[in-house]
């Protein structure tokens, strides 16, 4: 058997902005009825975290639940915890009609850290992130450049973002190009 390894190998671009993968993370597509409440005991038994409204992410420390689409949920837990994961909720929806897919090993995670990385962020996705419409623990599914991705902010500095693994490097340069030019001061 292989050693897991991350699609960056802990690739960091430092500056005003840092920008780093975050490592192995452990991702379940979970696709079912939100509203049940097996699935939504589920989901908050597992990670510690409160069920996200939509376009919401509740995540802390490793573990998370990110609201992905109307019947879809990321849920985040530590890598090595997924196989054990998958199977707790395989327990808990017994009987009830739900996918859970692990999909670590085809995702990557990169931060996007310091005082402008709303606007490293806004530079390469077609969505609103002014901080009257977009603020910590909100969640959105979109594009940063030509691929697939998903974010949220942590805080008012830190944002997460989520890529296929496939598209990692070009994800992360297009986020170290981003940082690199500076701050526009469009949000001040």
């Amino acid at each position: 058997m292989s050693n897991a390894v991350s699609a960056l190998q802990g690739k960091v671009a430092p500056g005003e902005v840092t920008i780093r993968e975050a490592g192995l993370r452990g991702m379940i597509i979970l696709r079912g009825e939100l509203s049940d409440k097996k699935l939504r005991k589920a989901c908050t038994d597992l990670t510690g975290a409160k069920m996200p409204e939509q376009g919401q992410a509740n995540c802390e420390g490793e573990k998370g639940l990110c609201w992905m689409s109307p019947d879809e949920l990321l849920v985040l837990v530590p890598y090595g915890d997924v196989a054990q994961a998958v199977a707790q909720i395989d327990t808990a929806l017994d009987g009830t009609h739900y996918l859970a897919e692990n999909v670590s090993d085809a995702r990557a995670l990169i931060v996007v850290e310091g005082t402008f990385g709303r606007e490293v962020i806004a530079k390469l996705a077609p969505a609103d992130l002014h901080p009257d419409s977009f603020k910590p623990g909100d969640f959105r599914r979109t594009r940063l450049g030509q691929v697939a991705a998903a974010f949220w902010m942590r805080d008012e500095d830190t944002f997460e973002v989520i890529c296929f693994r496939s598209v990692a490097e070009y994800t992360f340069g297009l986020l170290a190009v981003s940082a690199k030019a500076g701050a526009v001061g469009h949000y001040r």
